[in-house]
């Protein structure tokens, strides 16, 4: 028995050793020049080759080597290595593909919706900062958008780049902002793997698997199955036929003069003051297109030349006219808008910029700073465009059939962009998404550590570190302590999931805007994540990872105490003003704002109004006043004592 086991074993040997080198070698695009491998840690290489053909890997002195399955699928395995470079990264078989500039140091994903996605040139001090972005060992992978109804095997992406000036613009910039801390704190090489998609919800990046608990999706999920055609063609023909709706639909394009048209007749066109979204301007509501219209009298110098137009950023998609030129066109809602416009189309006197803004969902309109709104002449002379404009609504998407958003079907964004870039070895993931699940902030509690565990069971490495940010405060300031908000019971959703094991909550309800969605201080987002992985993945005892987080209460005397953790080097309101933002009720349910002060590391609320409190909330709003904060200038998170039924208690369906 000894000695038929050991010919088998021996056999089995022979046949790997003698198997012929591969042929048709593929891999997926996470594989490319200029890409980071994760240092000690076990580095997966894989891909396809015709079956029973046999692929070495080889990394500097380390080499690996696989055979083909009958299915052709082959995965390498190189062994842990330590942060460097640069090396070349070679995969061989009958034909050799050869990658070049291949560093090792930590790797990241970063994934979510649009506050992930938004790119480091709509950000605060974007010139500065895309003209300082020189780090050679900071790497940027940027997924393309993709849904798919079953798990792909690579994504849709160009490989990855070198962070410059050149390639940081349209990046992710809470990713770069967080890499960026990491890599001067570290002096390590850094990869960034951006995977993102505004406005979705967090049943699209998870699996099946998943999802398996949670009976409300399980008929989407049918209804992904039933599909005849795969999901990306069929994103595509209905993205098309919907444009093609609104197309035809539009009042502008169906005018007899156009509204593009310099001599379209625009005297009983309304006004509005621009730069702002529409829904602050008397369009509350509306998903569709606007057309906005704005006369210039140009001298005769200016006119003879090319001119810059800034129109700053966009929601979502514009078309862009001078004259009747058409000058620029963009689909991107993150994209400043900065079209040349010939002298061609220019004339002296009276010019007129026509704007055609497309918008299907969330904030719509010319929404940018005033100082982005001119027209420019290369000397650097404008003129402002801030201030009003005519506008007319072309179409309402409401008289249309929408398209289905297959971006939000469960499971679509995870087989699109997260399952192909599993198996790679990773540090771990930051996540920046829940505006687009805050009407289900109940359910959120289980979907959204549903979704961490999920990817970990895949990724296949643990509970690998996963921080998130809290969202941030937004909409109309408060001034009811009773005030109802479903985002209020969101951030309690996501202050709730650091239950789970290795994860970290960046706290950012300081730096949010009222009259944005999209805050412009990515820089502080990014700097807070990176605490929480510089503190607890890099073991940096001098690090203070959060601001304070509400952990117990007692009740003392007609006041009750708060204790916190994570007070560092103590509790303070950086303003010097009293604490603001607390609000405590008795039996009745009834919140009233509260006297706070700090006693030490505890926070001590009271109110003559409530002889006998119950609870205590702190911040509990869409855009509360707060400013209890740690001596390391990091805030406290919202939060409530109380467990009493909020307004998504009974929201389970999407």
């Amino acid at each position: 028995m000894r000695t038929h086991v050991l010919l088998v074993l021996f056999l089995l040997l022979w046949a790997g050793c003698t198997a012929e080198p591969a042929t048709n070698i593929t891999v997926p695009a996470l594989f490319s020049d200029h890409m980071v491998l994760q240092r000690d840690r076990d580095v997966p290489v894989w891909g396809t080759a015709d079956p029973g053909g046999r692929v070495t890997v080889t990394l500097g002195d380390r080499q690996t080597a696989a055979t083909a399955g009958p299915d052709g699928r082959w995965q390498a395995t190189l062994p842990p290595m330590p942060a460097g470079g640069p090396h070349t990264l070679t995969i061989a078989g009958a034909e050799t593909l050869t990658f070049e500039d291949v560093l090792i140091g930590e790797v990241w994903v970063a994934s979510g919706q649009s506050n992930m996605e938004w790119s480091v040139e709509n950000s605060n001090d974007a010139a500065a900062e895309i003209a300082a972005a020189n780090y050679p060992r900071i790497r940027l992978f940027d997924v393309r958008h993709t849904v798919s109804s079953t798990p792909l095997d690579s994504v849709a992406a160009d490989g990855w780049r070198v962070t410059s000036p050149q390639t940081i613009p349209s990046f992710s910039a809470v990713a770069y902002f967080f890499g960026r801390t990491l890599h001067e704190a570290l002096d390590v090489p850094i990869g960034l793997i951006s995977t993102n998609w505004g406005g979705t919800r967090a049943e699209a990046w998870t699996s099946r698997d998943g999802l398996a608990t949670f009976p409300e999706f399980q008929p989407y999920l049918a209804q992904l199955d039933s599909f005849e055609v795969p999901l990306q063609a069929l994103q595509a023909h209905l993205l098309a036929r919907y444009q093609e709706r609104i197309q035809t639909g539009d009042a502008g394009y169906q005018a007899d003069v156009p509204w593009f048209r310099p001599e379209a007749d625009d005297a009983d066109w309304a006004t509005m003051t621009l730069p702002t979204l529409w829904e602050q301007a008397g369009l509350d509501g509306l998903d569709g297109v606007v057309w906005f219209r704005r006369t210039v009298d140009l001298p005769a110098g200016w006119a003879a030349e090319d001119l810059t137009l800034y129109l700053g950023a966009i929601d979502d998609a514009d078309s862009t006219w001078v004259n009747g030129v058409l000058v620029g066109h963009t689909n991107s809602y993150n994209t400043e808008r900065v079209y040349t416009v010939p002298a061609s189309a220019l004339r002296p006197g009276r010019n007129v910029i026509s704007v055609r803004v497309v918008d299907t969902g969330g904030g719509g309109g010319i929404y940018g700073e005033a100082a982005q709104l001119r027209l420019a002449r290369a000397s650097g002379a404008s003129r402002s465009l801030a201030g009003p404009w005519r506008y007319r609504v072309g179409v309402r998407v409401d008289d249309l059939q929408p398209p289905l958003r297959l971006q939000d079907y469960p499971t679509a964004l995870y087989n699109g962009m997260i399952a192909p870039l599993i198996p790679y070895a990773i540090q771990g993931a930051i996540w920046y998404q829940g505006e687009s699940n805050a009407d289900r902030a109940y359910q959120y509690r289980d979907l959204f550590p549903a979704m961490i565990r999920d990817w970990r069971q895949h990724w296949g490495q643990g509970d690998f570190p996963f921080y998130f940010v809290q969202l941030a405060n937004f909409m109309a300031p408060q001034t009811d302590p009773n005030e109802a908000s479903a985002w209020a019971e969101l951030r309690e959703a996501q202050l709730m999931t650091l239950a789970l094991p290795n994860t970290g909550m960046a706290v950012t309800i300081d730096i949010g805007e009222a009259d944005d969605i999209h805050p412009r201080n990515k820089q502080d987002v990014g700097y807070r994540l990176a605490q929480w992985a510089l503190a607890e993945t890099y073991g940096r005892a001098d690090v203070v990872p959060s601001g304070p987080l509400y952990r117990s209460m007692t009740k003392e005397n007609g006041a009750i105490r708060l204790a916190f953790d994570h007070v560092g080097g103590g509790l303070t309101t950086p303003d010097g003003a009293p604490l603001r933002g607390f609000a405590v009720a008795g039996a009745d349910r009834r919140f009233v704002w509260a006297d706070a002060r700090i006693d030490g590391n505890t926070v001590v609320v009271s109110s003559r109004a409530v002889a006998d409190p119950v609870a205590v909330r702190y911040g509990w709003a869409n855009n509360p006043a707060v400013n209890l904060y740690n001596a390391e200038g990091l805030p406290a998170s919202p939060f409530r004592t109380d467990d009493w039924p909020g307004v998504t208690v009974n929201n389970r369906t999407p």
